[in-house]
């Protein structure tokens, strides 16, 4: 863990990797997201070549090569189609679908309070984008309209992400979703 003394009347401690460290890079640390269907993160890490067939083989060119090589998912470029050919590129089984029902990953949506229709801002990217329906609009008598997720319809699929103008959403785990296998993620 990193102390920094901003002001020398408070400490923020954040915790960093020893990578970001020695980078210079005192942001908080950034989970990757693996590619769908991926393996838990040591089995992945384990399994995975870092050979690249994923990153190039992905028509939405939303897999990256991430730190030390390993594939992850850029939102910022797009949203994922769960089009499966990064799993059939990778010959080494770190992306596998073990059965027909078994979910790509367990991320789903959030939305933070920068959303700039929390703020008087007439804006719908996001859900314009969302070819599940997942986020819908609840009108407010009086108010604005509040933004809304559904979870059991949310994929994580990431569409949101790249179209929303003030960087709100972002994904992460979602421990209650039916369906996912967590024992193989």
């Amino acid at each position: 863990m990193l102390s920094i003394d901003n002001t020398m009347q408070s400490t923020v401690t954040r915790t960093i990797s020893r990578r970001q460290f020695l980078r210079g890079n005192f942001h908080e640390k950034k989970e990757d997201i693996r590619p769908p269907w991926a393996l838990r993160e040591n089995d992945f890490v384990n399994t995975c070549t870092r050979c690249n067939e994923c990153v190039d083989k992905c028509p939405e060119k939303i897999i990256v090569k991430g730190d030390g090589g390993f594939p992850t998912i850029n939102f910022d470029l797009g949203g994922c189609t769960f089009c499966q050919e990064c799993v059939t590129a990778c010959d080494e089984g770190a992306l596998a679908i073990n059965s027909a029902d078994q979910s790509p990953w367990g991320l789903i949506a959030d939305i933070s309070a920068k959303c700039i229709s929390l703020h008087g801002v007439t804006c719908r990217s996001c859900a314009d984008s969302c070819e599940e329906e997942a986020i819908s609009f609840r009108h407010q008598v009086g108010g604005i309209s509040q933004p809304l997720i559904d979870t059991k319809s949310c994929t994580g699929c990431g569409s949101c992400i790249a179209t929303c103008p003030v960087h709100a959403i972002k994904v992460s785990e979602n421990k209650v979703r039916e369906g996912y296998n967590y024992e193989h993620n």
